[in-house]
């Protein structure tokens, strides 16, 4: 996996895999994910975003 697609794979991956150990010695948290595609005259555009939420609180990053 090499450029800009592969790198945001993995660190989704790495992110994912963070927040899904979040609870481990704690209070569970709820981990969210999305993945986005978008056409428009300029191209294709992807987006990735992964967060936690607990209760009204939600923490997220765009990649």
């Amino acid at each position: 996996m090499e450029g800009p697609i592969g790198m945001k794979w993995i660190a989704a991956l790495i992110t994912i895999s963070f927040l899904a150990s979040c609870g481990a010695d704690g209070a569970p948290v709820q981990p969210t994910a999305g993945i986005g595609i978008g056409i428009s005259p300029s191209g294709l555009s992807t987006s990735t975003r992964v967060g936690v939420k607990k209760g009204p609180v939600s923490v997220g990053v765009s990649l």
